[in-house]
């Protein structure tokens, strides 16, 4: 069995490699090529870790993985990593272990290729500025992917802590080595302002931005509510979208708070809900239709992410 770390897969694998394998997944997964079962969740005591246990398999796609991934958010105030996982690659044909790769990175990879694929099919073409919420684990791979997504000029950076802000921004300006601005700003609503994609990628339990500031034409792509009691996205800015996208519209109502809780409220019913990404990738739904419409895409990682991920690592370093 092969055993690959952060650095191994660093070395043949990118987000930019990533984005077209997780737009496959979103299809594979719509057609109901991929069986996927909800993942099983056991929380904490105080609330405060996540356990996390996603198995996923495709006939046509000849994939089979197993991952097993923790989640405790506040293990940034010690610095150390949120979310620890690991991936297990499995032969479909005998059931042999081919791979363990490291599922803190898949993670990350899949993940902002999820907003990778959101701004391809969603956002407007000519989008220039960005904002980030958020610089917790998965923020590298999501400022990854729009950099590489869309043609930005400028992207701007917020977390409740601003001095870590602009040491995530000095980090990854050092590391990215872009043309594109990207800078820390004091708070998030500063960050929105006129920004044509948003990005959420916090464990807050209350919005993070000012729903109204909004412009007309953003993409929101909110990535880090994955359970019922997590709201980053206000739901001011979910009433006025023009149209809501899912990775899977199963898997965030029976996880997402940022949905969950307005339908709860009354604030909107499920008939605002437009429908599966895999279903725009596939054809048989329009995603953006004018550069007016707010679209709202809301992902909580589905393990098919996981599995074609995983397997088009495994099938590249056999060929490196």
């Amino acid at each position: 069995m092969n055993i690959l770390n952060k650095n191994d897969i660093q070395k043949f694998f990118s987000i930019a490699d990533c984005i077209p394998i997780v737009e496959e997944a979103f299809q594979y997964y719509y057609e109901g090529k991929v069986d996927v079962p909800l993942r099983t969740q056991i929380t904490t005591g105080t609330g405060k870790g996540t356990f996390l246990c996603m198995p996923a398999y495709s006939e046509e796609y000849d994939a089979s993985c197993v991952k097993v991934l923790n989640m405790f958010p506040e293990n940034i105030n010690q610095g150390l990593p949120s979310i620890n996982a690991q991936i297990l690659v499995m032969n479909t044909k005998t059931g042999g272990f081919e791979a363990l790769l490291d599922g803190n990175y898949v993670t990350q990879l899949r993940t902002g290729a999820a907003t990778g694929v959101a701004i391809k099919h969603l956002a407007r073409k000519d989008a220039k500025i960005g904002a980030l919420i958020g610089t917790g684990g998965q923020a590298q791979t999501q400022l990854e992917a729009m950099l590489v997504a869309a043609n930005l000029s400028e992207i701007r950076v917020s977390d409740l802590n601003f001095e870590r802000a602009q040491q995530f921004v000095e980090k990854m300006t050092a590391e990215l080595q872009t043309t594109v601005m990207i800078k820390a700003v004091e708070n998030s609503d500063l960050a929105i302002e006129h920004a044509d994609i948003i990005v959420t990628v916090t464990p807050s339990t209350v919005p993070v931005f000012d729903g109204e500031k909004v412009k007309k034409g953003a993409l929101v792509s909110g990535v880090g509510s994955y359970q019922p009691h997590l709201q980053e996205i206000p739901a001011s800015l979910v009433k006025k979208a023009d149209k809501i996208f899912f990775d899977s519209e199963e898997a965030v109502l029976s996880e997402s708070g940022d949905l969950l809780i307005p339908l709860k409220e009354g604030t909107i019913t499920e008939e605002a809900f437009t429908g599966d990404i895999g279903a725009v990738i596939k054809g048989e739904l329009i995603g953006r239709e004018n550069d007016e419409e707010i679209i709202f895409f809301k992902t909580v990682g589905i393990a098919a992410q996981d599995l074609f991920t995983a397997q088009a690592i495994s099938q590249r370093m056999k060929k490196s």
